[in-house]
Parts: C-alpha cells; sequence; structure tokens
C-alpha cells in the first residue's frame, strides 16, 4: 500500500500521539481535564510550554531532561512513551501498510493503531499507580464495536468481549474464594472486555496466556531488585547502628480483602457496562449501594506492598503483541487446535 521507508511517517505519528499520551498518563489519575489547562505544562514549575519544549523525542534530550524554566528534571517516562508509540506505530505501519502486497487490512491497522495507543497509556499509567481510567478501557471497548460494525463480524467481537471479561473475571472471583485475596483488578477485567471486543476469542486467550508468563518473569524479577535494595538499605542502617527491629512507621490496618459478594455483583454490572454508562452518570452506583470515590492518586495514601504486581501491563503488552503478529499467532492457534481434534 505504502512504500517501505513509509515506516518513518509511522514512527513520527506515533511519537506525535506519544507527547498526548504523556498528558493523559499524568492528568488522568490526577483527576485534571485533559483540556484544561488547555497548554501543556511542566509537572514541576507549572509553567506553559511552548512548541520548542513540545518536539516529540528531541525536546527532552536536547533539553537534557530538563524543564529549560525551572532547571529542574523532567521524568523520562515522558521520552520513553513518545519512543514506545512512535515504535509500536512504525512497527503496525510496515506491518499493514507496506508488508502487506494487496493493503486489504488498513482499516484494520487504524484500528489496532488507536488501540496500541491507548495499551501504552495503560501500561504507564497502570505500572506506576496501580489504575486504569475508566474511560480509556471505554475506548478501547468502542474500538471493538467500531470494528464489528466495520467487518459485520459480530460474531467476533462478542465471542471475544465475553471471553475477555470471562476470563479475568473468572480470575479475580475464583481466586478471592480460594485464596482469600483479591487476585485480579477490576480495571484488568473492564480492560480485557474492549480487549477481546477488539482482538476476538482465539486472541484473547493467547493474549492471556503472553500476560501471564511476562507477568511471571517480570514480576520475579522486580521482587528480586526490591529485596536485593531492602537488603542493601537493611545493611546501611546496621553500619549505621540503627535497630532494625523498631518499626520506621505505625503498624497499618490489617489488609481486608473485597467482599465476595460485592466482586460478583460489581462484575456482573461490568459485563452489562454499567461503568461505562457511569463516566457520563457519576451517581449510578452509588445509588446501588457502591458509592465511587475519586480520590487523586497525590492524594492516596496507599502504598502497594513488595508483591503487589499490577497484571493489566501485562495483558496490555499480549494485546498489542497479538495485534502485530495477528497472522502467525492465529495459524499457530488453528493448527493447535486440529492438532488437538485430529488426535
Amino acid at each position: 500500500m505504502f512504500p517501505e521507508w513509509t515506516w518513518i511517517v509511522g514512527l513520527m505519528i506515533g511519537a506525535a500521539i506519544g507527547s498526548f499520551l504523556n498528558v493523559v498518563i499524568y492528568r488522568m489519575p490526577r483527576l485534571l481535564s485533559l483540556g484544561s489547562p488547555k497548554h501543556s505544562f511542566c509537572p514541576s514549575c507549572k509553567h506553559q510550554l511552548g512548541l520548542a519544549d513540545l518536539v516529540p523525542l528531541f525536546s527532552w534530550l536536547f533539553s537534557k531532561g530538563r524543564c529549560q524554566h525551572c532547571g529542574l528534571k523532567v521524568p523520562s517516562r515522558y521520552f520513553w512513551v513518545e519512543l514506545v508509540n512512535g515504535s509500536l506505530w512504525a512497527a503496525i505501519w510496515y506491518r499493514y501498510f507496506c508488508a502487506d502486497p494487496t493493503g486489504s487490512e488498513w482499516v484494520l491497522a487504524i484500528f489496532y493503531l488507536l488501540a496500541t495507543a491507548a495499551l501504552v497509556a495503560i501500561i504507564f499509567i497502570d505500572g506506576e499507580h496501580f489504575i486504569i481510567p475508566d474511560e480509556i478501557n471505554a475506548f478501547l471497548l468502542f474500538l471493538g464495536i467500531g470494528l464489528a460494525i466495520y467487518s459485520h463480524n459480530w460474531n467476533h467481537c462478542l465471542t471475544g468481549y465475553l471471553m475477555g471479561w470471562g476470563v479475568i473475571f473468572g480470575i479475580a472471583f475464583f481466586g478471592r474464594i480460594a485464596f482469600g485475596k483479591d487476585a485480579m483488578g477490576h480495571g484488568d477485567i473492564k480492560m480485557m472486555r474492549g480487549v477481546g471486543a477488539l482482538l476476538g476469542p482465539i486472541m484473547t486467550v493467547i493474549d492471556v496466556g503472553i500476560a501471564v508468563v511476562t507477568g511471571l518473569v517480570f514480576g520475579l524479577l522486580f521482587i528480586a531488585i526490591q529485596s536485593v535494595k531492602d537488603s542493601k538499605a537493611a545493611a546501611a542502617k546496621v553500619a549505621l547502628g540503627e535497630d532494625l527491629t523498631k518499626p520506621e512507621t505505625e503498624s497499618e490496618d490489617e489488609y481486608e480483602p473485597e467482599p465476595i459478594k460485592d466482586l460478583l455483583i460489581l462484575g456482573l454490572t461490568y459485563l452489562v457496562c454499567l461503568d461505562i454508562a457511569a463516566i457520563w452518570f457519576p451517581k449510578l452506583y452509588s445509588r446501588m449501594g457502591y458509592p465511587v470515590e475519586d480520590v487523586s492518586v497525590e492524594d492516596d495514601e496507599w502504598e502497594p506492598s513488595l508483591t503487589t504486581i499490577p497484571f493489566g501491563p501485562y495483558l496490555a503488552i499480549g494485546a498489542i503483541v497479538c495485534m502485530l503478529m495477528r497472522t502467525e499467532l492465529l495459524n499457530y492457534a488453528t493448527n493447535v487446535l486440529k492438532a488437538l481434534n485430529g488426535s
């Protein structure tokens, strides 16, 4: 459809979209409007940024990661979001716009590009704050419905929707019963509902499989790194003669998992998309007896434990892999199913 070199165009557009994603990643967890203030600002001094500060990738590099107005460091996340989204858009652009000789899947590619941007935002928000904004989850579902309208394949959308919701809610519900702990976040259930509608049932199962493997590997890695840091901190305290048996802070209230009844009721509301309706009608859950407290991450005093690992980023990574390798993974899954039926 396009010459091979045009993947650079995908990179540039993706990086520019990544600049907007940085606004989403910063403002949504802090309950700030995406449109007000209208212009981007420094996260430290709040000074409005000019055009020279808003060039994707290069502004952060040329400023050496510092605000040109206050001189304080600007998190490297701003650069990485632009680079990651730009690279993924370049890869999808090349795969569907350049490598496909028929050019028959260019509409699918557009849906995948938009979904990838949403998933990148989820990776960075959930990875840092352990939340997934309902607006992003709703956007993913709308993409799945939009693709079904275009392709006239509602079976693909509906079965994927049910599979995405069912697998993650099943893990959350039965994990809560079996282990007496919260096994999955509510945002993950909502996210996979939309991802499933977009990818279909087979790719949704593959997505979850990829997420489990990557989550296990990186989870163990992060725990090992944190354990080493804690050991070094403890050794430093011993060297300074501090008492390690003395608690640094007051003991927190004992952890109480979510009641099974509440998990079941809320999970069913996600199945019928009441959470999406609640975006426009915020009092909906309050009237059901489940008031939603919107708290900015800057006011939230909750601290994750060493073993608290968000699963959303790994589900998002799995979904991106499924979109990039759609043909290969579908062929592999088809061959596996044929082999199983043959045996």
